[in-house]
C-alpha cells in the first residue's frame, strides 16, 4: 500500500468515526446503520445490547433513543491500524445524556473498532462500546429544547391555527377531532403520519371518503384528468412538512410535487402534523435542513420503495395563510418522521 493510499484510508475511517457521532446527535438511526457493513455489528455490553445488521442496528438504535431526554455525544480520534482492505482502531467518546425515566450523569467511554473496506468506501464491520468511567450524579444544566411556543406564536400571527401537542397519540386524537366523519380526505406521503398511525386511521377505518386508496387503484394514464383533480382540490389534506421556521412560515420539498397544490391553497382545509426537530430559526434553516437531512433519508425510502433515489424538484413555502380557519399546524414536543 503506498503512502498516499494509507494517507487517504485513514482520512476516510477517521471522516466515518465522525459521521458516526453526528448520526447519533442528530438521532438520524437510518443514516447511521448505512455506516455498517450488511453483516456489521453493534456491540453495547453496559446496556446491554447487540445489533447485527444495518436494520436491526437502525430499529434498536430507534428504542434506544425513545428513551433519551437528552443526548450529548463528543468524539475523540484514536488509533487506526491498516491491514489492506482491513482494518482497526479505537475511538475516545465523552458524553453527556438524561434519559426520560430520569436516569443522568456523564461517562468516559472507548469504541472498538473493526473497519472494512466496501465499493462504497470504509465501513463498521463491529464496534464495541466499553465505558470506562460512569458518573451518575445529578447534571447540573439543562438542554433548551426546540421553541415551539415561540413558532406557534409566529404561526397564529400569519393566520395559521397552531396547536401544541405532547406527542404522536395527542396529534392522533386531534386528527380524529378535526375531521368530521365522511369528510373526503387526501393523505400526503408521510412518515410522520405512518408512524404515528394518522395515516391508518383515515385510510382504513371507513369513517372518511379516503382519496389515497382511490388514487391509487386509478390509471394513470386513461384517467390523468380525473386523478390530477381529485388530488388538487380534496376537502382535507392531512401531512407534515419538512421545516417550520420560528418566524412561521412552513417549508415542503417534493419530488413529484403530488401533495403541494392542495397543501398551497386547493384543499378547502389542510392539517399539519409537525415532529419537534423540525422547528428551525429562518428559512435558510430551512433549506438547509432538507439538504442534509430530509432529502438523504427520503433518497434511501424511495430507493428501498420503488429503485430510484429522491429529488427536491419542486419546493413550497407557505409564508402565511390569507383564509381565516383553513389551516391548522401540530406541533409536537417529540421528534417523529423525516
Amino acid at each position: 500500500m503506498s503512502d498516499l493510499q494509507a494517507v487517504a484510508d485513514r482520512v476516510e475511517i477517521e471522516a466515518l468515526r465522525g459521521e458516526f457521532t453526528d448520526c447519533a446527535m442528530m438521532r438520524d438511526r437510518a443514516r447511521l446503520a448505512a455506516l455498517f457493513t450488511e453483516d456489521g455489528v453493534l456491540r453495547m455490553p453496559n446496556v446491554p445490547v447487540e445489533f447485527v445488521g444495518p436494520e436491526e442496528i437502525r430499529a434498536g438504535g430507534e428504542k434506544l433513543q425513545e428513551q433519551w431526554d437528552f443526548f450529548v455525544q463528543t468524539y475523540h480520534p484514536g488509533t487506526i491500524r491498516l491491514d489492506g482492505d482491513v482494518a482497526t482502531g479505537r475511538a475516545y467518546i465523552h458524553e453527556l445524556a438524561r434519559m426520560l425515566d430520569g436516569r443522568q450523569g456523564l461517562n468516559y467511554a472507548i469504541y472498538h473498532d473493526r473497519y472494512r473496506r466496501t465499493p462504497g468506501g470504509w465501513r463498521f464491520a463491529e464496534r464495541v462500546y466499553e465505558v470506562r468511567y460512569l458518573d451518575p450524579t445529578p447534571l447540573g444544566g439543562f438542554a433548551p429544547g426546540p421553541r415551539l411556543d415561540v413558532a406557534a406564536t409566529a404561526l397564529t400571527a400569519n393566520g395559521f391555527r397552531a396547536e401544541v401537542l405532547d406527542d404522536a397519540a395527542a396529534a392522533r386524537a386531534r386528527v380524529g377531532e378535526l375531521i368530521p366523519e365522511g369528510a373526503e380526505v387526501f393523505t400526503a406521503s408521510s412518515e410522520t403520519l405512518r408512524l404515528s398511525g394518522i395515516e391508518q386511521d383515515i385510510n382504513a377505518s371507513g369513517r372518511y371518503k379516503a382519496l389515497r386508496p382511490r388514487l391509487l387503484a386509478m390509471d394513470r394514464v386513461t384517467q390523468a384528468d380525473e386523478y390530477r383533480q381529485l388530488l388538487g382540490r380534496p376537502e382535507v389534506v392531512v401531512g407534515s412538512v419538512n421545516a417550520v421556521t420560528e418566524t412561521g412560515s412552513l417549508v415542503a420539498a417534493s419530488g413529484s410535487g403530488s401533495q403541494l397544490p392542495a397543501y398551497a391553497g386547493g384543499a378547502a382545509r389542510a392539517i399539519w402534523v409537525v415532529g419537534a426537530q423540525k422547528i428551525v430559526p429562518t428559512l435558510e434553516d430551512a433549506l438547509r435542513r432538507i439538504d442534509q437531512h430530509v432529502l438523504p433519508l427520503e433518497s434511501a425510502r424511495t430507493q428501498q420503495a420503488y429503485g430510484a433515489p429522491s429529488a427536491v424538484n419542486r419546493l413550497l413555502v407557505l409564508n402565511a395563510e390569507p383564509r381565516p380557519g383553513r389551516a391548522t399546524v401540530l406541533l409536537l414536543r417529540e421528534p417523529i418522521g423525516f
